[in-house]
C-alpha cells in the first residue's frame, strides 16, 4: 500500500535550480517494444510522441514520501495514478504537436535536502532539452509531484505548471514560478497536503507568474478519487490552451474546461 503518497509538511522543499511509448535513460531512447535497460534507483521516462512534429512537450510528475530511498516500480500507486493524466492529455494534444513525457522517480522519497524528485525532474528536463531544444514544456504534477513541479519551473522552456493537491509549505519557493502560467488544484478534505498551504502560496507568487488561478474542490480528498473527471478535464483543459498559446497550434481546450474554469477566474470553488 501506498499510505505515504502524500508528502507530510514541515520538510526541507526549497530545491533551486541547479504516437507511441518509449523509454528513456541518460543512454537515449528505448523504443517501444523494446527492454528497458534502466538500472534499479534510476529514474525512467515514458514517453507519447506527438503526431508528426513536436511542438510541446508536458513532463507528468507523480506523487512519493517524505523519506524512502526504495526504488519507484511501475507497480506503485503513485506513478500509476498519473498514467491516465497521461493519455488524456496526448489523446487532446498529440495530433497537434504535444508529447507527453511521464516520468517514474529513482527513488520513493524527497528525502531532505537531497530533494531526490527535483533532481530526477531537472534530469528529465535536459532530456527533453536536448530533443526538443525549442519548444515549450508544460509541468503537471501531483502531491510530492506538485511541489517538484514548482520547483523546477524555472527552467527555460517551461511556460506553465499544473500543480495537483501538491505539497507546498511557507518555505516554498514561489520565485520558481515567476513568468509562467500556474494552475493549483486542491481538494478541500485533503488530509495528507494542504489546501491552506497552497492557497496561501498561490497568493504569495501571484504577484510574479504570468498568472496564477486556484480552484478548491469541495469534498475532495488527495487521491484524487472523487470528482475524477474534474481533475482530468482541468488539469488537461489547462494545459492545451497554454500549448496553444505559446505555439500558435490549432486545439482548444473543451467546453467543459472553459465552464469550470472561465479566462477571468482567479479563485474557484467547484
Amino acid at each position: 500500500m501506498d499510505h505515504w503518497d502524500g508528502e507530510e509538511p514541515g520538510m526541507d522543499n526549497r530545491g533551486g535550480y541547479g504516437a507511441g511509448n518509449s523509454e528513456t535513460s541518460d543512454s537515449g531512447v528505448v523504443r517501444a517494444g523494446t527492454a528497458s535497460t534502466v538500472p534499479a534507483h534510476r529514474p525512467v521516462l515514458s514517453v507519447l510522441e506527438a503526431s508528426g512534429e513536436t511542438r510541446g512537450v508536458v513532463l507528468v510528475l507523480h506523487g512519493g514520501r517524505p523519506h524512502s530511498h526504495d526504488p519507484v516500480e511501475a507497480r506503485h500507486l503513485s506513478p500509476a495514478r498519473m498514467v491516465p493524466f497521461a493519455r488524456h492529455l496526448h489523446r487532446a494534444g498529440g495530433k497537434q504537436g504535444l508529447a507527453v513525457w511521464s516520468l517514474r522517480n529513482s527513488v520513493r522519497g524527497w528525502n531532505g535536502p537531497d530533494m531526490s524528485p527535483l533532481q530526477d525532474a531537472r534530469w528529465a528536463l535536459r532530456q527533453i532539452a536536448e530533443r526538443h531544444p525549442d519548444v515549450p514544456v508544460f509541468l503537471l504534477g501531483h502531491s510530492m509531484g506538485g511541489l517538484t513541479a514548482v520547483c523546477a519551473a524555472d527552467h527555460p522552456q517551461v511556460h506553465a505548471v499544473v500543480a495537483l493537491a501538491p505539497w507546498l509549505d511557507p518555505q516554498t519557493p514561489a520565485e520558481r514560478v515567476a513568468g509562467r502560467k500556474v494552475l493549483i488544484i486542491h481538494g478541500t478534505t485533503d488530509q495528507m497536503t494542504s489546501p491552506t498551504q497552497s492557497l496561501a502560496f498561490a497568493r504569495r507568487a501571484s504577484a510574479d507568474a504570468a498568472s496564477m488561478q486556484y480552484v478548491a474542490l469541495s469534498g475532495a480528498g488527495h487521491f484524487m478519487l472523487r470528482k475524477i473527471r474534474i481533475w482530468q478535464t482541468l488539469a488537461t483543459g489547462f494545459v492545451i490552451k497554454s500549448f496553444a498559446e505559446s505555439t500558435g497550434a490549432a486545439v482548444r481546450p473543451s467546453a467543459a474546461f472553459t465552464q469550470l474554469l472561465p479566462d477571468a477566474s482567479v479563485q474557484v470553488t467547484l
